[in-house]
């Protein structure tokens, strides 16, 4: 069966479970979220080059992973939905190397998550995707809803505030696309929840309530007021949005230039080609018969050919070096933002490279100012150029004209 097929399979046979086998109690682990979480699939997934079988394992692990839920008790669903993955995918002759990938992709995201390869870790992402969106305070209050409904047990809203900020601050996505796509939000999620504490705890104290039990060293509390100094050295160190969108703006505007700058170009070059091919095809056969044309002739050939120089100057691109070295990257003084730096280095050597920049902040957006500057020097090169181009045939087709009418009126070839 064809990967694409066997997908589309996995989602009506787990479509069917969910009509087959409805628990209302089941407000957070429901179809919502496995249709959510295939979603998250796909975004992750598009970042990264994956095989076929690599693709097909995550989606219909995707599928299964929360399946032990509507099969068996909550503590083991992993286990159960991965064990009735494997069934289903025997049942349609999958070989046993996708059975493994997609048993290894449900169980990885048991808690606390343990992925081991990269579709593992692109399942337990997607498994917890939520956690980095708007959607999180919605989530959570589902969640709390259906513990209390299997459970029968009301959970304290203080208490549920303090371990869904020790969750998210302990906390961590796996993959590069989800930790730079997600880091913002969950961030600001983070901060909502700890606004929420302090209100329930300030109205517990004017209410004369019994307050919490003291917090050990490790308890939310502490979490609190440590992810709070964390959060005050982050802003101390991170620009705000705005500056980001500077950037993204500003880089987008270069490109933009430059593929500007390179159809010009283009025009320029097409254009003096089709004029050269004239003058060599057809008016030099023809100079012996009126030599008075020679010298415009030379005129209109040396202004197209120094044009189509200049504009082939504008668009030549530069060959780099392609490597940078651990030396570079402790100095600060890698540019990984543009492939010319790193194009002939490995992918482990330009993933750890990418790494040590990703958290660096000064690093990062360092390297993004060089990058923008860089991308200025080439367009101010560009255009210098292409202005050079454009003045010389502007000019010099002035010249020539002039140079065929001259010749044309007082130098006419006698008869």
């Amino acid at each position: 069966m064809q990967n694409s097929a066997l997908i589309d399979a996995a989602r009506e046979y787990v479509l069917a479970k969910y009509r087959e086998l409805p628990k209302p109690a089941l407000v957070y682990h429901n179809l919502t979220h496995t249709e959510g979480v295939v979603d998250a699939v796909g975004q992750i997934s598009a970042h990264y080059r994956l095989q076929d079988d690599e693709l097909t394992a995550v989606y219909i692990a995707a599928w299964f992973h929360d399946e032990g839920y509507l099969l068996g008790e909550g503590k083991v669903h992993e286990e159960t939905g991965a064990a009735a993955a494997v069934s289903f995918l025997q049942e349609h002759g999958a070989s046993e190397a996708l059975q493994q990938m997609v048993k290894g992709c449900i169980l990885a995201t048991k808690m606390p998550q343990s992925p081991k390869t990269l579709i593992e870790q692109i399942v337990c992402d997607a498994d917890l995707f939520h956690l980095g969106t708007k959607e999180y305070p919605e989530r959570s209050k589902l969640l709390r809803q259906e513990i209390e409904m299997v459970t029968q047990k009301e959970i304290d809203r203080i208490a549920w505030l303090q371990s869904n900020i020790r969750f998210l601050t302990e906390h961590h996505y796996w993959t590069d696309y989800a930790q730079t796509r997600l880091r913002q939000q969950k961030e600001e999620n983070i901060q909502q929840m700890q606004k929420k504490l302090e209100k329930r705890l300030a109205a517990q104290t004017e209410n004369n309530e019994t307050p919490p039990a003291p917090a050990a060293p490790n308890d939310s509390t502490h979490l609190l007021a440590t992810s709070k100094k964390k959060e005050k050295e982050k802003k101390a160190i991170k620009p705000e949005r705005g500056v980001e969108t500077m950037f993204r703006i500003t880089s987008t505007n270069h490109i933009r230039l430059s593929s500007m700058a390179d159809s010009k170009a283009h025009i320029m070059i097409s254009v003096n080609s089709i004029i050269l091919s004239i003058m060599l095809s057809v008016l030099l056969g023809r100079l012996e018969d009126y030599p008075n044309f020679i010298i415009p002739s030379l005129m209109f050939i040396f202004t197209s050919v120094t044009t189509v120089i200049f504009a082939v100057l504008a668009t030549r691109p530069n060959v780099t070096s392609g490597t940078f070295t651990k030396d570079d990257i402790a100095r600060k003084d890698a540019n990984l933002l543009f492939f010319g730096n790193f194009y002939r280095m490995k992918l482990d050597e330009y993933e750890w490279g990418m790494k040590q920049m990703m958290n660096d902040a000064d690093f990062l957006y360092g390297s993004m100012t060089k990058d923008v500057y860089s991308l200025g020097v080439v367009l101010g090169q560009k255009y210098r150029l292409l202005r050079i181009s454009y003045n010389v045939f502007m000019f010099g087709l002035i010249a020539s004209v002039l140079a065929f009418i001259i010749a044309a009126i007082f130098f006419p070839v006698k008869a």
